[in-house]
């Protein structure tokens, strides 16, 4: 079987749609404030090398299936367009049946930023419109600072963020984020964590 070539385009970041509600405003900001220190060349070399992966959906939208903090921080730095690559090809399908295939496939994330599960119709229709959610960004600095280990399932970062969310108050990430990130990490190498994806808590040793 001959290997599919990947689609390439180039979109406009104001059409992209997005297949999850919510992003960690603290998350994008820290894309903003990496991507001002980049100088022309620098950020053309990696806008090259970070493509947005999307699916090409009803009336040939471009869904976002990852990658939504970058986009969302891009458009909020005034990048205009950004070079996709089509996972896959499903404009000829009706907009119920697009959705089912991508809560299937795991493609889409609409739970809001109390963590509850809503229409996909609620789904925002544009990156600038997604809603902040403070433990989205709690689980990203958790990751960074070696809390858990990066994983290909798919939205893990927003499973260690659901679990933050029953473990620590909203009003303590606002108040003061290093305490909060400091209590993340303890629950983080607890055996409480040890179904969540890259969890690398201390592993017990059998009694000989």
């Amino acid at each position: 079987m001959a290997t599919r070539e990947p689609l390439l385009r180039t979109i406009p970041i104001a059409e992209l749609r997005p297949t999850q509600m919510t992003v960690g405003y603290r998350e994008v900001a820290e894309k903003r404030r990496r991507w001002r220190e980049y100088d022309g060349e620098k950020k053309e070399e990696f806008l090259g090398a970070h493509m947005i992966p999307t699916l090409l959906g009803p009336k040939k939208r471009h869904y976002i299936i990852d990658h939504h903090h970058l986009s969302r921080a891009l458009h909020e730095e005034g990048v205009e367009s950004v070079l996709v690559t089509v996972v896959a090809d499903l404009h000829y399908l009706d907009k119920d049946a697009f959705w089912t295939v991508c809560d299937h496939k795991s493609w889409a994330h609409p739970y809001d930023a109390e963590g509850v599960r809503q229409h996909f119709k609620d789904i925002p229709k544009s990156v600038d419109a997604l809603a902040d959610d403070p433990y989205r960004s709690l689980a990203g600095e958790l990751r960074r600072a070696g809390g858990f280990a990066k994983d290909t399932t798919p939205f893990s970062e927003f499973l260690w963020a659901d679990f933050l969310r029953r473990n620590i108050k909203e009003k303590r990430i606002e108040g003061d984020f290093s305490s909060a990130l400091e209590r993340a990490m303890a629950l983080a190498k607890s055996k409480d964590a040890d179904y969540l994806p890259g969890w690398c808590g201390p592993v017990t040793r059998p009694i000989r």
